[in-house]
Order: C-alpha cells, then structure tokens, then sequence
C-alpha cells in the first residue's frame, strides 16, 4: 500500500478580510517580530500599509523589506536576507504574488545558512529557518499552500526549484478581496498557472486519493470562472472562487507535484523573462497533446468534469475535447506565442537543448505521464514556438 505524505499550513484561513488577521495570527504562533516582506506595488496601492496598520496597533516590533521583483532572483532574496538577520525578526510575512512569497520563503530558510541558495536547490531539501506567514495578492501560484520557491540564479540563469519542509508557511491567510485589483494580463495568467497546477496534479505519477479530490474542484472551478474574472474583474463570486481554487491546486501540486508543462516553463522563464503563469499558459495544450495517450482515462476524467466533454463521451474522444478546449481558452484569453511576446526566433531555437536539460535537471518531466527525453522536449518547444 502506498501512503501519501500530506503538508498543509498549520493556520489556514480563508474568505473576505482575512487579511486583516495577521496580529491575530502572529498572537497564535507567540511571534513577535515579524519582517513584512513584499513588493513596491503592495506599497502603492495601500495594502503594505493596512498590515503595518495592524502591527503597530498590536505593538509589534516590525520591519518592512519592500524590494521583492518579479521573478525572484537571488539578488533579491540575498537583499530581503540581510535585512531579515541585521533586524534579527523571528519570522517573515509575506504579501504579494507568488514572487514576494518566494523570496520571503528563501530568506527565511536561508537564514542560519551559509552558502549561495543555488547549494539548496533540488534534490536538496530544507528545513529549518524562520516561521513563514504568507498573504496571497494573486489568485495563481498557490505559494501560500506548498513547501516550494522557485528562485532565479543571477550568475547562471538557471530558474532553480528549491523543496522542503522549511518552505511551507506556517500559516496562510487567503483573502480574496485582494485581488480585486489584479489587471486583466495577469488575472488571466496566474489563473492558468492554477489551472496547470490542477491538472498536473491529477496526472502525475505522484498522485494520491487526496490530491485528486482537491485537484478536481480546483480545475473545475478555475474553468468555469477564469473568463469571468478577466472580464468582470470587480465580479466578487469568480474573485472569490479563483482564489480558493489556487490555494487548493497550490495544495494538489505541493502534495502530488508538478510535471512536464513546468518543468518546460521554468527555462522559458529564466532565459527570456517570461512571467511563469504565461509560460505555463504557452505551453499547456502542446504538452497536455502529447501526454494526454498515457494517461487517457485521468485526462479524460478531467474534462468531463470542468464541462469540457459529456458524460457519454469516449475516453478518446473526451481527451481530444479536453485539448481543444485548452488551445480555445489560451486564444480566449489572448495568451500570446513565444514570438508575439517578443523572443526572438534565432535565440529560442539557440536555446532548445539548454532548456531542455534544465527542464530535466528540474525533476518535474519524471513525474509526467508520458516521460520525455531530451529530444522530445527540444521537439515540443519546436512545436510551441510554431504553435
């Protein structure tokens, strides 16, 4: 019998204001210094002060690091680092996108180490640090729920997959009121990345009674309402489902993994800067084309259940549904080409073998239905750049 190893946060909360907990949670975890760690946007918008707001009115002894960039890189993180120890804060909050709690994720391990961050990369798990409370601004990298950070090597380039028990926050606080404010771009790419998250973890060779559930609604509920959320975007029922969806596929994906579509997207992402939600959102319908054969009945499963296909319908026939149905979404949604987002043809096809070892080296294709070589992913990025 295999047992499947389930991590969650120790405090989850979810719904309208429960961002507005954090003291309260702090109380709970007997913390007492908390650095805020988030990014020149959560500043001008307001939300880095209403979190502040809520420190000082509890009497906290607090800190703000407020340089987290896109696409975390170990610069940043090394910055957020030596604030974190020259404050000597006994845990870090973090607030924003899945860049902001990624880096506060790698301070916090990175802490009593020594070291560059890339010695902790995977197959290397951490543990250990400080205490992690993550406040989620998107609805997309599940971060909040996972024991994963993806951070961006500045000397190599290499976008590294760092694990471990030190990683997963210690509470998250999912309020979907914070999205209320997301621009459509990005409203429509971390939605994907959600969506990839669910279904990557149904299909993965790592799956398990318990993911499958979560990733199920999750997919589902991300289908029905992705659309809406992009076009209506003060819509508060999609607000609120996308968010809960992407902490459940952050949940499905943390305790299942992850499989081909991002171990293919984290080089596209590190090479030509490429936001990950729009990388994955590039790659989802080739990838899932040509996996979909080893695994037909999940897949299929999975798009009778987001209202792809009917309940009558043939495997075969639910999964080429389920592929169509994924190349319409990215056209619906305006998921621009490698090209029509501005890489250039000679430097993509310059780049095919490097990112298709660094996809390797990620782990992730070994979990994936189908297990690709090497010259099977350089011939899939060769079909997504022609789509």
């Amino acid at each position: 019998m295999n047992v499947a190893n389930i991590n969650l946060p120790r405090i989850l909360r979810v719904g309208a204001g429960a961002s507005q907990q954090v003291a309260a949670t702090l109380v709970d975890l007997n913390l007492s210094r908390p650095l805020l760690v988030t990014d020149p946007y959560m500043v001008q918008c307001g939300y880095s002060r209403r979190l502040e707001e809520q420190l000082e009115a509890g009497g906290f002894d607090y800190g703000v690091f407020a340089e987290c960039v896109p696409d975390p890189t170990t610069d940043s993180v090394y910055a957020a680092l030596k604030v974190l120890r020259e404050g000597e804060y006994d845990c870090v909050v973090a607030l924003g996108g899945g860049s902001s709690m990624d880096t506060a994720k790698a301070a916090a391990v990175l802490v009593h180490r020594d070291g560059p961050m890339r010695q902790y990369k995977v197959p290397y798990l951490v543990d250990g640090g400080v205490p992690i409370i993550a406040i989620p601004t998107t609805a997309g990298t599940g971060s909040e729920a996972t024991r994963v950070a993806v951070i961006s090597d500045t000397e190599t380039q290499e976008k590294m997959l760092c694990m471990g028990m030190g990683l997963m926050p210690m509470a998250a606080l999912v309020d979907y009121e914070l999205t209320l404010t997301m621009p459509y771009r990005l409203t429509a790419d971390t939605g994907i990345d959600s969506l990839c998250h669910a279904l990557e973890a149904y299909v993965s060779r790592k799956s398990n009674p318990f993911t499958d559930s979560v990733a199920l609604t999750a997919m589902r509920s991300i289908y029905l309402n992705i659309r809406t959320a992009c076009a209506e975007p003060d819509n508060r029922d999609a607000r609120e489902a996308m968010m809960l969806a992407a902490t459940q596929g952050g949940i499905a994906f943390a305790n299942a993994s992850v499989t081909l579509i991002h171990g293919m997207s984290r080089p596209v992402g590190a090479l030509f800067h490429v936001p990950h939600g729009l990388s994955n959102a590039m790659l989802l319908p080739e990838i899932t084309a040509w996996s979909v054969g080893h695994a037909q009945v999940r897949y299929a499963h999975c798009a009778r259940y987001m209202g792809m296909a009917a309940a009558d319908d043939s495997d075969s026939v639910a999964t080429e549904k389920l592929v169509t149905a994924l190349r319409q979404l990215n056209v619906d949604l305006s998921v621009p080409t490698p090209g029509e987002f501005g890489i250039a043809e000679d430097a993509w096809f310059d780049s095919l073998e490097l990112m298709a070892q660094q996809a390797l080296d990620s782990g992730s294709p070994a979990n994936n239905p189908r297990i690709p070589h090497a010259d099977e992913i350089v011939a899939l990025y060769q079909r997504v750049w022609t789509g």
